[in-house]
């Protein structure tokens, strides 16, 4: 198509070739902002997404700059136009042809950078497919850049092939290197696909650190310790060892209390004492209902364990804590015994055990049968 315009350029004197393309680059680009932009906008309007106003927004420029350029471009190869410049075809591609060019692939590089940068931005809070949204962003971000440079070397006309046989071997280079950043890098993506936690659950990892999701980025995990200490773990490691999600697949989670009584306690009236102090407790949920469990006869207690459920890992400590104070105080006011473990120690004294040491072995026998 553009071969044939050219074609038909040619056949023009310079001034009608230049007139025609010129006319035509600038009143298209005047046209499709006057009369393109506000039929999309309109269109855009009209849906419930978001999505595509800013796909809109952000390829509306490049649009009208790429019709603007275009025409430049058109007359740096129309032969008339080249023959009555004072320069060469050469010379004039070189600083209005290559450079309307380029003008127009970066232009399109940060509007394509810019387009799925903002969509992950919007469709990041929208579920928890999405948490991992923001490293496909910063990967296409450097996908954009390897790919707009390599086009405008290869627009410059720079030979890329001894760039590609060095980048290779500079990548087996690296490789070895950074093997922990690119481990790092898949590990965030594997994390990613298999879902195993998202921005703000609480995970507890195999080494018994724990926190909250605060940040997810390509090299690593950042979480938030109930100390407010921030502890960056690499991609790598959540990957490699086990993490417990205690955010999934529910917020709320079950609270373990374990009370031990004495032998001869009426447990009937010691399970009903128990639930309602669990249901009187605000960080309680009501439903699942508190229960008791009598889990064992215990050396010197009945053991028993009180279950109730609390709306988030990050309350459990706090329900354990206030339904140990006032299960100890009900208890002590309804004169129900907390067996604890006791030893008994006989003390002999210093004059009568040195006698026994000096007794002969046959000495006990006989003086057992007096």
């Amino acid at each position: 198509m553009l071969g044939g315009l050219v074609a038909g350029l040619d056949a023009l004197p310079a001034w009608q070739a230049t007139a025609v393309v010129l006319a035509l680059s600038l009143g298209g680009a005047v046209l499709l902002e006057l009369v393109g932009v506000r039929l999309a906008r309109r269109l855009t309007r009209r849906t419930e997404t978001t999505l595509d106003d800013i796909v809109f927004e952000e390829l509306r420029v490049p649009l009208v700059v790429t019709v603007a350029l275009a025409g430049v471009y058109v007359l740096t190869r129309v032969e008339s136009v080249a023959t009555a410049t004072l320069v060469d075809a050469r010379t004039l591609s070189l600083f209005f042809g290559r450079p309307s060019l380029t003008v127009i692939v970066l232009v399109w590089a940060r509007a394509l950078n810019r387009v799925v940068n903002r969509l992950v931005e919007a469709v990041k809070d929208r579920g928890d497919r999405f948490d991992f949204a923001p490293v496909f962003s910063n990967v296409w971000t450097l996908v954009v850049l390897v790919g707009t440079v390599a086009v405008l070397l290869s627009l410059w006309e720079y030979d890329i092939s001894p760039l590609l046989a060095g980048a290779g071997i500079a990548g087996i280079a690296i490789g070895f290197a950074a093997k922990d950043t690119v481990a790092n890098f898949f590990g965030g993506i594997a994390l990613y696909f298999d879902d195993t936690y998202k921005l703000g659950d609480f995970v507890v990892l195999d080494s018994g650190e724990s926190g909250t999701v605060v940040k997810v980025g390509v090299r690593s995990t950042t979480l938030l310790t109930r100390d407010e200490v921030l502890v960056t773990v690499p991609n790598s490691v959540l990957n490699a060892t086990r993490v417990t999600n205690e955010s999934a697949p529910g917020r709320r989670r079950r609270v373990r209390v374990p009370v031990g009584v004495a032998y001869g306690t009426d447990i009937d009236a010691f399970e009903d004492l128990l639930v309602d102090l669990a249901l009187a407790e605000s960080l309680v949920l009501d439903a699942p209902k508190p229960r008791m469990r009598f889990r064992r006869f215990g050396d010197s207690a009945l053991e028993y364990e009180l279950l109730c459920w609390v709306n988030g890992p990050t309350r459990a400590a706090r329900a354990r804590h206030e339904l140990n104070r006032v299960i100890y105080h009900a208890l002590d006011d309804a004169d129900i015994e907390i067996p604890y473990p006791r030893s008994d120690v006989t003390v002999r004294e210093a004059d009568e055990a040195a006698t026994d040491e000096r007794r002969p072995p046959g000495d006990d026998a006989v003086a057992g049968g007096r």
